[in-house]
């Protein structure tokens, strides 16, 4: 997409390890990409090149990514850009985002926010993000990506390195599922403990080590967002978030959890430019996209 096809506005989310960009055109069409956080130069010469309208700006980046931008540009606080982008992006998806719902953003931490009659107010966060998945990984499996990363773990068995249920209680002994998590790695734990190795799996494989920190990170986000919600009386969980680009592990475990806790989860489409695309329309001053 160039100037000569007419760039309406642009939002750029700058967050602790990833730009996000939104490129809005006169037609519409609206354009979104990756990159590095700290590629200031190669994301400022991409805006500059879009000759946009307007350009939002948002994410903790904003402030030094304005100093090196050759544009005007108006900077919002990161709730209130992902608050507009998430609902702009829920109205695009067909859904109503005038029912309250709770907006967690899973980027390198995770932030919760509650979206009611256009007002955004924060319910909490937790440490544990796609930081923790991308740098727990890659010090136990040494991948090298987070793309590498997500691959692995479709392939994983938790069970090789969790403690299941199943592991410590007989079927019908307790009124659990024999699927739950016991403990995130505590049968790799529970084995080393003996000095032997699993009966069943080896959990050196990076993939079981791998779907392992997936599950580690997509259970306990996913239990904080549902009792946030539920402290605040919404059911609707919208997950987004650039740690769930391409990772489909992780969101079936969030989803599979907020469901079985009651509540209501969607998978944002998109959702990995949700600030850019909330920084964009509150500049343009219209939230549709």
């Amino acid at each position: 997409m160039t100037a000569a096809e007419g760039v309406v506005a642009v939002g750029v989310d700058v967050g602790a390890t990833l730009a996000k960009l939104a490129i809005r055109a006169a037609d519409g069409s609206l354009r979104c990409e990756f990159l590095p956080a700290d590629a200031h130069a190669a994301l400022a010469a991409r805006v500059v090149e879009s000759a946009p309208e307007s350009v939002g700006l948002s994410g903790c980046g904003a402030a030094a990514f304005e100093r090196v931008l050759e544009l005007p540009a108006e900077r919002f606080i990161e709730f209130e850009a992902w608050g507009a982008g998430s609902r702009a992006l829920l109205a695009e998806q067909g859904i109503d985002p005038g029912e309250p719902y709770v907006l967690v953003s899973v980027g390198t931490g995770t932030s919760i926010l509650r979206i009611a009659q256009g007002r955004v107010e924060r319910l909490g966060g937790t440490a544990l993000g796609g930081g923790t998945v991308l740098g727990l990984g890659v010090a136990l499996t040494g991948c090298e990506s987070h793309a590498e990363l997500c691959d692995l773990a479709r392939q994983g068995e938790r069970g090789n390195v969790d403690l299941l249920v199943s592991h410590i209680y007989s079927p019908g002994e307790i009124a659990l599922p024999g699927d739950v998590t016991a403990a995130s790695f505590g049968n790799l734990a529970r084995w080393l403990s003996r000095g032997q190795a699993p009966a069943s799996g080896d959990p050196s494989h990076r993939e079981d080590l791998a779907a392992s920190v997936m599950g580690l990170v997509g259970e306990n986000v996913a239990l904080i967002c549902c009792g946030l919600a539920g402290s605040a009386q919404t059911r609707r969980i919208v997950y987004a978030g650039a740690t769930l680009v391409d990772n489909p592990v992780l969101l079936a475990i969030l989803m599979g959890v907020s469901a079985s806790m009651q509540c209501e989860p969607i998978a944002l489409d998109r959702g990995g430019y949700g600030g850019a695309v909330g920084a964009l329309v509150l500049a343009a001053g219209d939230e549709s996209i």
